[in-house]
């Protein structure tokens, strides 16, 4: 893995704005809805040679295809994973309130109710169904993980990058929204859902991309679960950075990002876990990168903790500096503040910039307007020009 030898170099959490003529459909296909395959894979290899391409226009050093073929950083897996049935049941993972739904109950409200009219607004109804296992958990996704790394490939042709990288989902997240109706104990689903994700990375690294694990569940299940304390939380993320280990076995760490966020909610949150009770326990995840948020309102001072917590040799920090929480686009100036902070602290070339989460537009634009997601890639570019002039002279 390319570190910031000479300069430091950029990158972002992996989801770009996808246009409605690839969102559409790839919705249609998650939710087993009739959709134009043929169609489909046409707009989506166009959409990531676009979508590289302005990447490496706006000097972004490890690029990636934007999740051009994902609907969603999860519902992918839907038809990569065997031993799964759709059944008409709400997602399990919607069926509580969060710390911060009982506290701003009015606000969540609302935006329950915006939200609604988003999706009929886009032509889409609510989603009634669910994907529960109830056979062997197996590995059918070759087929779909071979076409993004052809397209991926096709894409980079000619152009001059430093790294591209290819995301997958963790298998802790796969636990949380397909519901086990399977397997005798928790403990042997999360196993076995391991053990099939093994194949897609296995894949990924094979044909010479990075691969960025995508693990938000690691930190907002203490939102989610209002009644438990920290330190059972703590057992809980120690459980699950052993199971995305287990499905790491056989790939090498210096191949292998991490990144584990706060999700795409951008509504009040006042209980997010807090860096400094997890990040002994992701710094045991077998990987050389680790990608978090460092630039919304809620954790941008948390780069103090790693005054404390010292980086392992060899390991490489992906902090957010630009946010997808924050509407404004960040100053060039403010985000070479943000780098240099954590250049004090871990040191320069221990550092890549990068992006709090994905920018794309997973619930029926609900998120980023494409032209805010590139502005500020661009903002992400030019404040690392300057932090690069400042901490190399």
């Amino acid at each position: 893995m390319n570190r910031s030898t000479d300069r430091v170099l950029t990158t972002h959490t992996g989801s770009l704005p996808r246009p409605r003529s690839v969102l559409a459909p790839l919705h249609a296909k998650d939710s087993g809805e009739a959709f134009d395959r043929d169609a489909l894979t046409n707009d989506i290899r166009a959409s990531i040679a676009d979508v590289v391409r302005r990447q490496v226009d706006l000097g972004i050093d490890v690029v990636d295809d934007g999740e051009q073929s994902k609907s969603s950083f999860s519902n992918y897996a839907a038809s990569r994973i065997g031993g799964l049935e759709r059944m008409r049941a709400p997602p399990a993972h919607t069926a509580r309130p969060t710390r911060d739904a009982l506290q701003f109950p009015k606000v969540y409200e609302e935006l329950k109710v915006m939200f609604a009219a988003k999706m009929k607004h886009a032509g889409r109804l609510p989603d009634t169904t669910s994907m529960v296992c109830t056979g062997p958990i197996t590995y059918i996704g070759h087929d779909e993980v071979r076409e993004d790394i052809e397209t991926l490939k096709a894409a980079l042709a000619g152009l001059d990058v430093k790294e591209a990288f290819i995301t997958a989902i963790s298998p802790t997240n796969l636990e949380m929204y397909f519901k086990n109706e399977y397997y005798a104990t928790g403990e042997e689903y999360l196993a076995a859902l391991a053990e099939a994700m093994n194949k897609e990375y296995r894949a990924i690294v094979d044909a010479g991309f990075l691969l960025q694990i995508d693990d938000p569940r690691l930190i907002t299940h203490y939102n989610r679960e209002p009644d438990l304390s920290v330190e059972d939380n703590r057992k809980f993320i120690a459980a699950r950075v052993e199971a995305v280990n287990y499905s790491l076995k056989g790939i090498p760490e210096d191949r292998v990002r991490f990144h584990t966020c706060y999700s795409i909610n951008v509504a009040p949150r006042v209980h997010d876990l807090e860096l400094k009770h997890y990040v002994d326990l992701m710094l045991q995840v077998r990987a050389q990168a680790y990608s978090i948020e460092a630039a919304n309102p809620r954790h941008e001072h948390e780069w103090r903790v790693w005054q404390e917590v010292k980086l392992p040799p060899g390991k490489i920090l992906i902090p957010g500096v630009v946010s997808h929480c924050v509407y404004q686009v960040e100053h060039p100036e403010l985000v070479a503040d943000r780098i240099e902070r954590f250049a004090s602290v871990v040191g320069r070339e221990n550092v890549i910039a990068g992006t709090d989460c994905g920018f794309a537009t997973a619930r029926a634009g609900d998120e980023m307007h494409p032209d805010v997601a590139w502005a500020k890639l661009k903002a992400l570019s030019e404040g690392t020009e300057i932090a690069t002039r400042r901490l190399w002279n």
